[in-house]
Parts: C-alpha cells; structure tokens; sequence
C-alpha cells in the first residue's frame, strides 16, 4: 500500500484504454493497399505498446533498417489518424476506477508515449478523460519514456511533487520510468504488456489484475 499519494498518473494505450483495434485497423488497411489479407488481433495486439514500430514489424514484417520504413510508418499514422476512435474503448473496469478518483478528490493525469496530435484528439473526443489534470504525450518534452522527463512535466502541471505521485503503466519502460522519476509504480496486467516481456520482472511496486485494485493500494 502506498502511503501520503496525492496524485496518480496514468499510461495511455493498454492502460486506460484499448486501442489495439483501431491499430491493428490500421495495419490492416495498410496491408489491404499492399494486396495482402488482414490479420487477426490477437495477432497484432501485443506489438501495440510498441506504437508504429511494432506494428509494421508485425503487420508487414518491416523492420526499422527497410528501405521504405519511412514512408510505410507515415502512411500507417496518417491511417490511424483517420480512425482514432472509431473502435477504442476504455477498458472494462477504468471508468468506475477513475469515477472513484475523483469522489475521493484525488487528481489524476496521462502520461503517453503517443504524439501529441494522436493524444490530443483522443483526449478531446473520450468524455472519460475529460477529468485528467494533465496529459502529456511522447512529444511534449525532448525525451520519451522510459526517460522521467515527461513524469515531471505532468506533475509540474499538476503542482504536485514527483514523490507523491504513483504512475501506472502496462509497459516496462513505464516502471522504469516511474522508478527514474522518484514515484512508485503499478503494473497493469490487463494492458498489452509487449511482446517476451514477464511484468513479474519490471520491479514494479505493484502488479494489479483489475484497475479497482488500485484504489485498495491509495486506501
């Protein structure tokens, strides 16, 4: 249980929400310009924590050194953009969650490694997380996680210091991240959690199964 935690901040994708549909939509709207057959979430959805990378590497086995990287990455983030929200959800669990946040008076924000002009819109459009005191995404600093940079810039916003925050994430680079910025932090293991990763090894201060058990841990 963590003790005097005056405000929680919160990964984005696989975390608050799932995403992996409109992603893995993307890839296959990519795919389908190619001439190639869809492929089925369960397939893409644990290299959705790795943003384009991962999928071009899962959906068109296009790693970073492939002569078209480049375009294919711009090209599957302008498809992505086209379709933000047309299948994510919050996952099963996070609006009571948060809900729960906010009748205790305990103030909350997003942390992302998403751009901003991903982030932004979705922010904008999900009722949900009209409620978060900060959002930062992966270009609202110079540095990405697992860099702290974009931690204390939300708790700058947040005029809260880093030490009384708990971050949770469903990403290695989350914990590390949190553990750099001086917070304590929680897995989620109902996230995407990447891809040959064990979140029993990330030295989290906590693995949680449901985003309720989190308001246990504030008690």
């Amino acid at each position: 249980m963590f003790r005097g935690v005056q405000a929680v901040l919160f990964d984005l994708d696989g975390t608050l929400i799932d995403s992996a549909p409109d992603l893995a939509g993307a890839t296959n709207a990519l795919r389908a310009e190619r001439g190639l057959p869809p492929l089925p979430l369960a397939h893409l959805r644990p290299w959705v924590g790795s943003g384009a990378r991962g999928m071009l590497a899962a959906g068109l086995d296009v790693a970073v050194s492939h002569p078209e990287f480049d375009s294919l990455r711009d090209r599957f983030l302008a498809l992505y953009a086209s379709r933000l929200l047309q299948e994510t959800r919050p996952f099963d669990g996070v609006p009571t969650m948060l809900a729960a946040l906010g009748a205790r008076g305990m103030p909350w924000g997003i942390v992302t490694n998403k751009a901003e002009r991903f982030t932004l819109p979705i922010h904008r459009g999900m009722p949900l997380l009209q409620g978060a005191r900060a959002v930062v995404g992966g270009d609202t600093t110079p540095h990405a996680k697992p860099h702290p940079a974009p931690l204390w810039e939300a708790c700058v916003r947040m005029g809260v210091p880093a030490e009384a925050c708990v971050y949770v994430g469903d990403d290695h680079r989350d914990i590390e991240a949190a553990r750099a910025a001086g917070m304590g932090s929680v897995a989620a293991r109902w996230g995407y959690l990447g891809v040959g990763s064990s979140v029993a090894e990330w030295g989290a201060d906590h693995v949680i199964d449901q985003p309720d058990t989190l308001l246990d841990l504030l008690a």
